[in-house]
């Protein structure tokens, strides 16, 4: 009897396959084509050899970040020095006019008989100093009658005081400063012992 063929079941009359017979050809011959064909063929590295390239890619990183820290030291330290070069400029701007006063009060002095307008005028003199440091964050300490402090004080020596004054600062030999709320010069007093 005859069996139904279905489309890709007719034979070649040259070569005596099916269709389905011939494509799968095709795709054998394809892929054997594809195997000897050579596409790209990266040579495998060794293991020595990729922890040589990666000792020498850790290297390069190195070098490169040493020296850019290198050129940062530098401008850094360059940056210090032109900051320590200038940094009292401002302050010593703003004192020219109390050394001015200072020069007319000298001029004042050699002529003058009364010393009342001289004392007047040095104390004035004395409060344009005092107000021209506390603009730039000079702050005298208040000492006298307050806790000894050893973060503020300095005691020359100590006395005998009445208990309420033990521990407390008698008398201030010398006075302590802060700029912006850090010592820059202890106070030097007397402590009740």
């Amino acid at each position: 009897m005859f069996s139904k063929k279905k489309k890709n079941d007719i034979e070649d009359p040259i070569m005596g396959n099916t269709a389905d017979e011939q494509v799968t050809n095709v795709q054998a011959e394809e892929s054997a084509d594809a195997a000897s064909t050579p596409e790209e063929v990266i040579p495998e590295l060794s293991v020595e050899e990729k922890l040589q390239q990666e000792v020498a890619a850790l290297n390069d990183k190195y070098l490169r970040l040493f020296a850019e820290f290198d050129n940062y030291k530098r401008r850094t330290q360059k940056e210090r020095v032109e900051l320590l070069q200038t940094a009292g400029k401002d302050v010593i701007v703003s004192m020219l006019p109390v050394l001015d006063d200072f020069d007319r009060a000298n001029k004042a002095m050699q002529g003058a008989t009364d010393v009342a307008p001289i004392l007047e005028g040095l104390a004035l003199v004395h409060h344009k100093l005092k107000s021209t440091l506390n603009q730039k964050g000079l702050k005298e300490m208040e000492t006298l009658h307050t806790p000894f402090d050893t973060d503020l004080h300095e005691a020359i020596t100590n006395i005998p005081a009445p208990e309420e004054l033990k521990g407390k600062v008698m008398d201030e030999l010398e006075k302590g400063y802060t700029l912006n709320d850090k010592v820059i010069r202890f106070a030097k007093v007397v402590v009740g012992s």
